[in-house]
């Protein structure tokens, strides 16, 4: 909401004398010009430069736009430099704590605001993900008639958690990590500002260089752990922040995974596919991640037995053996314990041999009954156990494999469309090299012909 007489009071005292805001805070950009990373929003005539009033003029007026990104990227940073830096009326909501009747309520005083004095209302709605359905609804009409042009951010992807119809009158942003030279500059710059440390310590480059892996890319973080480390060492009296001090400091680097939100995913993603690729020890640092993120060890057994048939097959007949043994054991000694259960399960399938083989066969054969490509069951093959049923000609010609010596009978199997369709192509990789010869010999002693 709009800030009352005291809120507005404690935020002039704060620009007056930042000195007790935290140095995020403090450090905070004040114009585009000072914005760190992101260079791709911020070209001339962006969305973002005609928010505060560069290049806006003319019949096109800016647009509502969308900020999709990780935390720490700058997403309230650039909503509070157009607060700043525009001469509309400036509305902050959080969807953590506002609800449709503030919602309702920002509108009614835009339309009041545009209606009675011309002044145009800019409206930044944090975390607009934990908006549901009805919420976000109530923003359509004053979006779509600009009588409040959105500020929207969120660190969940908006084509799940955005509904359409704002997706659409909206343009979507989105913000990339920033990289470890976009952090290190703001740290430097921290460190001498007059609204930072003002040269207060020094920051020695090992000890830079492990607050850049301790930041992962979040500016916020990078910036919080710069001045609980700088407190400690003036605290010692110390002219600089050794890296003993930060490690005393920040004894590990926070794990950027939200168990909620795209990170799940994103993460659980990278750890399939890094076995699938055979990369043990890239595998091992997903996983990593998400049992250090708390992630339930049940999720990750489920995807580490969905990717023993996925990717290895046959190729490896214990694999799905020994994931299904992993999700077992977890389900009964859970964290930390199963921890080790699951590094061992994930280094045995990163390091089997792969074969999407049976994967490509079931799709192969969903894939035809979808199409319709079926046909009746051959005669033959349906059921004769019931009264009548050999009057019908069920099971009339069925040769049973097992009086034969090699226990294969060359009768067709298949509906008439689909007696030569082959579905499983195996390969050569590991153990399923001898279902290749298997398949092989099978297929020619059945009678088929060779595709």
């Amino acid at each position: 909401m709009e800030p009352d007489l005291f809120t507005a009071a404690a935020e002039e005292r704060q620009e007056k004398d930042p000195s007790g805001s935290p140095l995020a805070v403090r450090m905070r950009p004040r114009t585009l010009d000072e914005v760190v990373g992101q260079q791709h929003l911020l070209k001339p005539g962006s969305p973002l430069r005609r928010l505060v009033g560069e290049g806006a003029s003319g019949p096109a007026g800016p647009s509502s736009v969308i900020l999709w990104g990780p935390p720490g990227t700058g997403k309230t940073t650039l909503a509070y430099v157009v607060s700043k830096a525009t001469n509309k009326r400036f509305v902050e909501l959080s969807a953590i704590t506002a609800g449709v009747k503030e919602v309702r309520a920002v509108i009614d005083g835009a339309r009041r605001a545009v209606g009675g004095y011309g002044k145009e209302t800019v409206l930044f709605l944090d975390e607009i993900h934990r908006f549901s359905k009805a919420q976000q609804d109530s923003l359509l009409p004053a979006v779509e008639n600009r009588w409040v042009t959105l500020i929207a951010a969120t660190t969940e992807n908006p084509y799940f958690s955005v509904i359409s119809p704002l997706l659409s009158r909206s343009l979507l942003l989105t913000l990339e990590p920033l990289t470890d030279d976009d952090v290190r500059g703001l740290l430097r710059r921290a460190l001498t500002a007059d609204r930072g440390l003002r040269s207060a310590v020094t920051l020695p480059e090992d000890t830079e260089d492990h607050l850049l892996r301790i930041a992962g890319g979040d500016a916020r973080r990078a910036l919080t752990a710069l001045e609980a480390a700088a407190g400690a060492a003036l605290d010692k009296g110390e002219p600089e922040v050794t890296l003993a001090t930060l490690e005393e400091t920040v004894d590990r680097a926070a794990v950027k995974y939200d168990r909620d939100g795209d990170q799940h995913y994103d993460v659980a993603s990278a750890l399939i596919k890094s076995i699938r690729g055979s990369d043990v020890d890239a595998a091992l640092h997903y996983l990593a991640r998400m049992i250090e993120a708390g992630e339930d060890p049940r999720f990750i057994a489920r995807r580490l037995m969905i990717s023993a048939s996925e990717d290895i097959g046959l190729a490896d007949p214990n694999a799905l053996p020994i994931a299904v043994a992993a999700a077992q054991a977890v389900a009964m000694i859970g964290f930390p314990e199963a921890a080790l259960t699951l590094s061992h399960a994930t280094i045995a399938l990163a390091l089997a041999p792969k074969s999407n083989a049976a994967t490509t066969a079931i799709g192969a054969a969903l894939d035809d009954v979808r199409k319709g490509h079926a046909g009746t069951v051959p005669a033959h093959l349906r059921d004769s156990h019931y009264q009548g049923a050999g009057k019908l000609g069920h099971g009339q010609g069925y040769v049973y494999p097992h009086d034969l010596p090699e226990g294969i009978a060359p009768q067709q199997y298949a509906p008439d469309a689909l007696k030569d369709r082959e579905y499983y192509t195996p390969t050569r990789h590991g153990a399923e090299a001898r279902y290749a010869d298997a398949v092989e010999w099978t297929r020619e002693h059945l009678g088929r012909k060779r595709s």
